[in-house]
């Protein structure tokens, strides 16, 4: 007789280390792995709860004495672009949008490079190669897509992001641009043209990533009007961003079982015979 067995996932925590937003931190973060025939549910399941994928891997922060980092995205519908992001998305006309498969070329490594190069030399992703950065584009078991931005007069590439395609919206995994173009806020252009797809796809949401009161880096997110944020177990709506600066205090963070206990996972679960 054969039995089955349900292969749950297991959750991890990494260890300590400093925290890239906000000075004198330290970051740990909740993750497990992203495999399988169940990778699709865990994956819709996992992201509205204020997770995020790597590759292979499902994370969210669970730092020991901080809980700033918030999970945030746009509700398609109630955005609003504002008179800048008009001009932006005016700036950015001579771009084309072309979506393909996850599969890495030398142009976007070389774009990435010089983003790297210039935005974030000392960041952790900072010493990434060409194989690193193939595994990063490629290695995933869901449905995801490379949006590409090119000049149609120059052909130049100017901008990368790689969105996964959600049940309830698109997540913007990665994305990296031209950073000569200050004046064009390309990562901005980005978010509202994704904005623009979510619409016409009839998806209600797109996520942005992390979202960290305090930081400089991660400010720029709390301009998109529609913004939600995952706090203290549930979606809603951001009014004023100094509401979450008391996050940053310790003690804000429940325990590692409290938070495992508490995340739910899809109602049909495969099964190994």
């Amino acid at each position: 007789m054969r039995h089955t067995l349900p292969i749950a996932p297991q959750f991890y925590v990494t260890a300590p280390q400093p925290c890239p937003y906000l000075d004198g931190r330290m970051e740990r973060k909740l993750f497990t792995a992203l495999q399988g025939e169940g990778a699709d549910s865990l994956n819709n399941a996992l992201s509205q709860q204020g997770f995020r994928r790597s590759q292979n891997v499902l994370y969210r922060p669970s730092c020991s004495d901080c809980a700033a980092c918030l999970s945030a995205r746009i509700d398609v519908r109630a955005f609003e672009a504002s008179k800048g992001q008009k001009r932006t998305m005016r700036r950015n006309r001579a771009l084309e949008r072309r979506a393909t498969s996850p599969w890495a070329t030398d142009d976007q490594y070389e774009l990435f490079r010089t983003y790297l190069d210039t935005r974030h030399a000392d960041g952790g992703m900072a010493d990434m190669d060409v194989f690193e950065f193939a595994a990063m584009i490629e290695e995933t078991p869901i449905r995801s897509r490379v949006i590409e931005y090119v000049d149609k007069t120059s052909g130049d590439l100017t901008a990368v992001s790689l969105t996964d395609v959600l049940e309830d919206g698109l997540s913007m995994v990665y994305s990296f641009y031209d950073p000569d173009q200050p004046q064009n806020s390309l990562g901005t252009y980005m978010i509202l043209d994704h904005i623009k797809i979510a619409r016409e796809a009839g998806l209600p949401y797109v996520y942005l990533g992390y979202w960290v009161p305090g930081s400089p880096k991660m400010g720029y997110k709390a301009r998109f009007s529609g913004l939600e944020v995952y706090h203290r177990g549930a979606w809603q709506k951001m009014h004023d961003p100094k509401t979450y600066e008391a996050d940053t205090h310790p003690l804000s963070t429940d325990p590692i079982a409290e938070q495992v206990a508490n995340i739910s996972l899809p109602d049909r679960w495969p099964t190994r015979k």
